[in-house]
């Protein structure tokens, strides 16, 4: 005790920190360690369960989580499971499995595939660890056995379209050997349906392509039959249109000169304006003569008329 009076603080706190991890690091693994090996205490985790069992005698089972002292579960026989017997240690959360393309046919006798889905969980311990040597894999046999025997030769169109049905089927079906097996199976669901034929599936393939080019070319000649008969109504209509058109024309413009005749100098003027405009549309060459120059109207006649005989454009001499 002298010594310890005689350190500093900080000689203190060193020793004090390499005592600590001595007993944090080893003392305490190596006293834990060997209390689990003589079988004093063990810690259940959440959703697990442990079996011990001695000489092919089951002991106890414990799937409480925390922590158990097994003196009180097994007695003075807890070092000796400890040491000689074994500790199943088994997951008791919830599992899931897909079986792929079970194979099955349809009443019409298509081979089809069915993919299911399920569930299942370990509901008792011992029946799962001596039941059965592999419970799982014959869980999924008898899931791939009750499909096949409770799926084949229904119709197509139920395979493919009741799933719910077919679903709650096979559950029925294999929930009772499975809890033989300590197995709960839980949900069942059917999650695909196909055919297995290659050659069936093209051949499908085609006739869906074939109907839909149908199809469209239908709807395309529909199309084009509702545009010819939209656009010869429309022609029909426009020329019934403009035909009663050109038949009112000439009672409209009857009616005009009659309105205009009932006064004759309006008729007289109309009348002479029409004449004057032809007259100008015509491109005449008009000649003014004044009064009594008989002999001037002959010489412009006779130069008229050389001048008609002379063609406007003589064509080049070839």
């Amino acid at each position: 005790m002298s010594n310890f009076h005689n350190l500093s603080g900080v000689e203190l706190f060193f020793v004090a920190a390499v005592v600590t991890f001595i007993a944090m690091f080893i003392v305490e693994p190596v006293f834990f360690g060997i209390a689990r090996l003589l079988g004093l205490y063990t810690i259940v985790e959440e959703r697990q369960c442990k079996v011990y069992d001695l000489f092919g005698k089951v002991l106890a089972v414990i799937d409480e989580p925390g922590l158990h002292l097994l003196i009180f579960k097994l007695g003075l026989k807890a070092p000796m499971v400890s040491l000689l017997g074994k500790c199943h240690v088994l997951d008791l959360r919830l599992d899931q499995a897909y079986i792929r393309s079970t194979p099955v046919n349809s009443e019409e006798g298509a081979p089809m595939g069915i993919g299911i889905w399920y569930e299942m969980v370990i509901s008792d311990p011992v029946a799962y660890l001596f039941k059965n040597t592999d419970p799982r894999g014959s869980l999924a046999a008898n899931v791939g056995n009750s499909t096949v025997r409770c799926l084949s030769n229904l119709k197509l169109a139920n395979m493919l379209e009741n799933r719910h049905p077919m679903s709650q089927t096979v559950r029925d079906e294999v929930s009772p050997q499975s809890r033989e097996w300590g197995y709960t199976l839980g949900s069942v669901y059917i999650r695909k349906v196909h055919f297995r034929d290659l050659e069936m599936t093209k051949q499908i393939e085609e006739k869906v392509v074939n109907r839909l080019r149908q199809v469209t070319g239908a709807i395309k000649q529909d199309g084009v039959n509702q545009v010819s008969i939209i656009s010869s109504t429309a022609e029909r209509q426009a020329a019934n249109e403009f035909a009663k058109a050109a038949a009112m024309r000439p009672q409209i413009v009857g009616a005009a000169l009659q309105k205009i005749s009932q006064d004759a100098d309006i008729s007289r003027a109309l009348f002479e304006t029409l004449e004057t405009q032809n007259v100008i549309d015509g491109h005449a060459v008009i000649t003014i003569i004044p009064k009594n120059s008989s002999l001037l109207g002959q010489l412009a006649a006779s130069i008229q008329a050389g001048r008609a005989e002379v063609p406007m454009n003589p064509s080049p001499a070839k």
